[in-house]
């Protein structure tokens, strides 16, 4: 249990309030008991208590650090408690009145989009947002503002999986299994995971798996604390894991280890994938890799051996100007091995944001409406603006990705509506994103703190947090759960619908958007009917007797919404998904087991071949930059850097490096050195370390400032999925004074 005082009242009944962590994707499972004032020296009034929630299937009450201390964040001495305005006679930030700031905000909208058409206002959301909020904030863009400018930092989180994933099996979500899945595989490859730092309570699943005889296989150019549990660790020159996944099916074909049965009679594209596997040879893949011959052979052997094996990637492999393709090559390890659509086996997706996954599905992405529709589509467009009252010929078309539209800002994108994110820290190339930022006509953030990037905007709005305010957010198992409010927000503070709906209506929309999030979501549950991520099964009652309902979730089991989960019947713990029952959707916790959700029920390979990285080293840049996250600290540390137990643990950025690099610069530990790419300068103490390739190092990207790790990172785009390159990039070292 943790007590972390607030300054809050708390709610008229302080009885305990189950929730959810507001951090990363597992939206660990969490109670939280306000403290009233009378409760003697168990805490300061308005307090509240984190307490473990054991009933949650998907932490079973183990909290990380950040879970136990997220309360911090609810003082008054760390957050926004009033509109701010900048006032053009000081030029600084004041207090305002709501009325003003709203009246500002729309003015703001309205004016430029009169001035320089519509487009040239942009929304940029966040991966935090609740599903609510994301739906309201699509249909805020595209029906009130009538913008296609609209993307959000999940792009950068696993967009390259997500299209991957959407070319392969004809539908995206993140772990097509439920997480307790992992623990009952033979084998798990963890490709580009650190996850017992970055979600530490889903290592007992990698834990479970080998205390029962399943081996693990992590791939890190790094000997992270999770790569220290497995039982092979390969560790590629960052950039190639490409390549690596090639070499592996290379020697599947090769050992005659393919499933030649279930390639045949559930997939297609197979010659042209093995094709390009086949060019791939051992003794290449470990020159362009670095990785051992005999270990690569070690993987094959572990992966295929086992009955039942997955792959599971992160932002390493999919952080990358290739990274559609490399979550292709590694999808296609399992397709060729027949490790797909069926229980205990597959490829899956290791979800950041808390809601990366439902994030996108509702409309905050460019190209998406809800219900994961795509935007081009007539026939969603059609459904969605029936749901909206519009017609479909109103509707914006497509828009730019998220890097590309913070590019646009200053020059096509004149003014800027942005909540729940600080690209100024978390952007690649960032001291370009953070000009552009400043050359806005008009900037208006929405955040709880006044993060790097609210501070530069002309009206800040101070915003509810997770713990004082109710709506669902869906987490990496594709599983929909419900955050509750344990506390009412202090005076001052409203939530982001509430915004939203004051927006609207100043901008002449009276009807439409409701403040209260159950409303909002019984809208969603209708927009979203009949598409890929169908929730229209979902209600907040089901989601609270049933600790979570994975989608798709149609109103009544005879409905399937294309996702392959036709006729499936019980097998080995498998969750019947009802397609056969009578009554309501049961949830789809395992997608694919009858069918994949294409046209014609088949998974595609992907035809992919090696290529090298946007940037590879040469002799005025010969290093090569990783960034990642730290245990103690999350996505731009906005709201993490304001807990001081955080702070202690990890209080700074800093350069990791090899002792023969380290040697070779002259550095000693805690030196400040200088990583100088094409964009920019960061500088940070050294901390040397064997746990590193000596022709890499490593920057965490949680801070600002000098140590800002994407000053120097690299806005490369994939083609596909328009994610940044931030895995890899070309860099020199310097001793820095001071």
């Amino acid at each position: 249990m943790a007590h972390v005082p607030g300054e809050h009242s708390p709610a008229p009944d302080p009885a305990p309030v189950d929730t959810h962590c507001p951090y990363c994707s597992l939206q660990c499972g969490m109670t939280l008991r306000p403290t009233p004032p009378d409760r003697g020296s168990g805490g300061t009034p308005g307090s509240v208590e984190v307490i473990e929630r054991t009933a949650f299937p998907v932490n079973r009450g183990a909290l990380c650090g950040k879970g136990r201390t997220a309360p911090a964040v609810l003082s008054s001495r760390v957050r926004l408690t009033e509109p701010l305005v900048r006032r053009p006679d000081s030029g600084r930030l004041e207090p305002a009145t709501w009325e003003e700031a709203l009246d500002r905000i729309a003015e703001g909208l309205e004016a430029t989009g009169r001035a320089h058409g519509r487009d040239a206002v942009g929304v940029f959301g966040g991966g935090g947002l609740t599903n609510e909020k994301a739906y309201a904030l699509g249909k805020f863009a595209r029906v009130v503002l009538g913008t296609s400018q609209i993307d959000y930092n999940g792009r950068f989180c696993m967009s390259s999986a997500a299209a991957a994933h959407q070319r392969a099996f004809g539908l995206d979500r993140g772990l097509p299994f439920p997480l307790a899945d992992v623990a009952r595989t033979g084998c798990v490859v963890l490709v580009g995971s650190n996850l017992a730092e970055t979600m530490p309570p889903a290592l007992r699943y990698l834990t479970e798996l080998k205390e029962a005889g399943g081996r693990l296989v992590v791939v890190d150019p790094r000997r992270t604390r999770t790569a220290e549990q497995a039982d092979l660790h390969l560790a590629p020159r960052p950039g190639t894991d490409l390549a690596l996944a090639l070499g592996l099916l290379h020697l599947v074909v090769a050992e005659g280890r393919v499933d030649e049965e279930f390639v045949e009679r559930r997939t297609s594209g197979w010659p042209e994938a093995r094709a390009a596997a086949m060019a791939h040879w051992p003794e290449l893949v470990e020159r362009i890799t670095g990785v051992p011959v005999p270990d690569l052979r070690k993987a094959v052997t572990m992966f295929c051996d086992a009955e039942n094996s997955m792959v599971l990637t992160a932002r390493g492999p999919e952080q990358q100007s290739k990274g559609t393709d490399t979550v292709g090559a590694w999808i296609n390890l399992c397709l060729a091995t027949g490790r797909a659509g069926r229980p205990l086996s597959g490829y899956g997706c290791l979800t950041g944001q808390g809601n990366g996954q439902g994030g996108r599905e509702h409309g905050q992405k460019a190209d998406q409406l809800p219900g994961y529709r795509k935007l081009a589509d007539p026939a969603a467009r059609a459904h969605v603006a029936a749901v909206w009252g519009v017609e479909p010929d109103a509707l914006p078309g497509p828009g730019r990705s998220a890097y590309e539209l913070l590019d646009a800002l200053g020059r096509d994108v004149r003014a800027l509506l942005l909540m729940g994110s600080n690209p100024l820290v978390s952007a690649p190339r960032a001291a370009h994103v953070e000009s552009r930022l400043r050359s806005l006509d008009f900037l208006a953030v929405a955040d709880v703190v006044l993060s790097e990037t609210a501070a530069l905007a002309d009206v800040v709005l101070p915003v509810a947090q997770w713990a004082e305010e109710t709506g669902t957010m869906t987490n990496l198992e594709g599983r929909v759960i419900l955050r509750r409010a344990a506390l009412t927000p202090p005076p001052g503070v409203r939530t982001d619908l509430s915004v939203l709906s004051g927006l609207a209506a100043r901008l002449g929309w009276e009807k439409g958007f409701p403040a209260d999030a159950e409303e909002v979501f019984e809208e969603l549950r209708r927009a979203s009917a009949g598409g890929p991520a169908d929730y229209s099964g979902i209600t907040y009652r089901r989601i609270a007797e049933e600790d979570g309902v994975f989608w798709p979730c149609p109103e009544n089991a005879q409905e399937t919404a294309g996702t392959g989960t036709e006729g499936t019947k019980e097998a080995e713990g498998t969750h019947s998904e009802g397609a056969e029952r009578p009554g309501p959707h049961p949830g789809t916790p395992r997608l694919f087991l009858d069918r994949f959700a294409t046209d014609d029920g088949r998974a595609r390979f992907a035809p992919v071949s090696h290529r090298p990285a946007a940037e590879e080293p040469d002799a005025a840049y010969p290093v090569l930059l990783t960034t990642g996250r730290v245990l103690a600290q999350y996505q731009s540390g906005a709201q993490t850097r304001r807990v001081a137990e955080l702070n202690e643990a990890a209080p700074g950025p800093y350069v990791q490096l090899h002792p023969l690099l380290a040697e070779r610069l002259g550095a000693a530990e805690g030196v400040p050195i200088a990583v100088v790419s094409r964009r920019g300068r960061a500088v940070a103490p050294a901390r040397i370390s064997r746990d590193i390739r000596p022709d890499t190092v490593f920057m965490p990207f949680h801070w600002a400032g000098p140590g800002r790790a994407n000053t120097v990172t690299n806005p490369a785009l994939d083609p596909v999925s328009r994610m940044p390159e931030f895995k890899v990039c070309a860099v020199r070292l310097e001793l820095a004074e001071g």
